[in-house]
């Protein structure tokens, strides 16, 4: 489970902030292991419902490589705080759920602070300026 906190400058830019993630696998033998993973997941997960998109031209791929493909900066990094329960359950593994609940928690943070609801992504095809409201 993540929360997503955010700021929405003028122009409608979001900006996360911070993100808390709860996350309960099971044993976890590697805390370190385990925080590291769930840290790559939210930033994938971000840098896809923030900037991801794969374009098609004449039926072919428009980006090349990760040079055509916009993705989260060191910049762009928010603050993460990971919380692990830790039980006696069977050994489970702690990547890729971490980047399922990233969407959902950006488009409800954007959605509080803004009133929008984020339905299609990524989150770059929306305009979220004050000025648009108005």
């Amino acid at each position: 489970m993540h929360v997503v906190e955010i700021t929405i400058g003028p122009k409608g830019a979001v900006k996360v902030d911070r993100v808390v993630s709860a996350v309960d696998c099971g044993m976890v033998v590697n805390p370190d292991g385990l925080r590291a993973q769930i840290e790559g997941a939210i930033l994938f997960g971000l840098t896809a419902a923030l900037k991801g998109e794969i374009g098609i031209d004449k039926g072919a791929v428009v980006q090349s490589n990760f040079n055509d493909y916009e993705m989260l900066r060191l910049a762009d990094c928010p603050e993460i705080e990971i919380h692990i329960r830790e039980d006696d359950g069977p050994v489970g593994g702690g990547g890729e759920p971490g980047v399922p609940p990233v969407a959902p928690a950006l488009a409800n943070a954007i959605f509080a602070a803004t009133g929008v609801r984020i339905r299609e992504l990524p989150v770059k095809k929306h305009s979220l300026s004050r000025q648009d409201k108005a």
